[in-house]
């Protein structure tokens, strides 16, 4: 059986929401799954990823291939580079602690780029927000007058 780590669908009509899943690649998208490993909703600005990343490192050392988007996912989260720094313990390259300590690094550097992405997507917001109480003004056609 070929597992596959891949999204599956939910939320009404024009309004996506997904579940990060590990699923027989045989089974329809919105069908039968074998574990939830999260969910991702792409509507928020910036979208909201919610991920076990433990569960999802166990499945891609069993061998589970993500879909593109997922693998994007994934790599958003640190778990393609959390699987690349346990490998390079494996093969005796440097012990465990130096491994979480560069992960740790890396999840602190990724938390202060994500929250300065939202802090501008909320200033751009509030940038083309007309100020509260006041109209937006009414262009007048003045070459009409007279």
């Amino acid at each position: 059986m070929a597992a596959k780590i891949r999204l599956q669908r939910h939320g009404s009509k024009k309004r996506p929401f997904y579940f990060i899943v590990v699923a027989d690649s045989r089974s329809p998208r919105d069908g039968k799954f074998i574990q939830k490993l999260g969910t991702y909703n792409p509507l928020t600005v910036p979208a909201t990823i919610q991920l076990d990343r433990q569960k999802a490192l166990e499945w891609l050392s069993k061998g589970a291939t993500p879909t593109d988007t997922v693998r994007r996912i994934l790599s958003f989260k640190g778990v393609l580079y959390l699987k690349h720094l346990l490998r390079g313990v494996k093969l005796g390259l440097f012990d465990d602690a130096t491994a979480m300590e560069k992960f740790t690094k890396w999840s602190a550097e990724h938390d202060a780029q994500i929250k300065k992405r939202q802090e501008e997507a909320s200033r751009a917001r509030r940038s083309r927000r007309p100020a509260p109480g006041r109209r937006p003004e009414r262009k007048t056609d003045s070459g009409s007058e007279g």
